[in-house]
């Protein structure tokens, strides 16, 4: 009896997060058409890399730190744009320059706390960057791009929050805890 409750256990946790799965793209659907760019296409995976980034803090004090993170990843990433203009002499140089002193600066907040969350910052400059240079017309309008950014990242951080607690409360149900 104990395995068959542990099988409808992980049923039942796993159809709960395909179901917030299945919500994200519905929200996705829903809101592509009013983000300023990349309408046509939606930001699932935005959505979907800080849900993993959410799972990798694995509590709520840990998914502001991500929160906090995401929005410094994104800062930094503009201040990578903005820096690489400085080294335009140099345009083989220009881009990997600015992110050699970016990233040393960045690598210093390891030692702030709830400002020291280095994975975020990562996920979310790459998503930035992937926006820019991939979606046509981000990388004119930064505004937009970090606007979008924002939009899925928090709500790729908010649906990991969701999963966690609801199969916490899943797992009480289950094992009677």
């Amino acid at each position: 009896m104990g395995n068959y409750k542990k099988i409808v256990s992980f049923a039942a946790g796993s159809a709960y997060t395909a179901l917030l799965a299945f919500i994200i793209v519905c929200i996705d659907q829903s809101i592509k058409g009013y983000m300023p760019v990349g309408s046509e296409n939606g930001f699932t995976y935005i959505a979907f890399v800080a849900w993993a980034v959410y799972f990798f803090t694995g509590t709520a004090k840990d998914g502001i730190r991500a929160a906090i993170g995401y929005v410094i990843g994104i800062t930094f990433s503009i201040g990578i744009v903005t820096l690489s203009g400085v080294f335009t002499c140099m345009p083989w140089f220009a881009v990997p320059i600015a992110v050699f002193i970016v990233v040393f600066i960045v690598l210093y907040l390891e030692k702030a706390p709830w400002i020291n969350y280095i994975p975020s910052m990562f996920v979310a400059s790459g998503c930035f960057f992937g926006i820019i240079n991939y979606v046509p017309g981000a990388g004119e309008n930064l505004c937009a791009a970090v606007t979008v950014e924002l939009v899925y990242g928090f709500l790729g951080l908010l649906f990991g929050w969701i999963t966690v607690a609801g199969k916490g409360l899943l797992t009480k149900l289950f094992d009677g805890k």
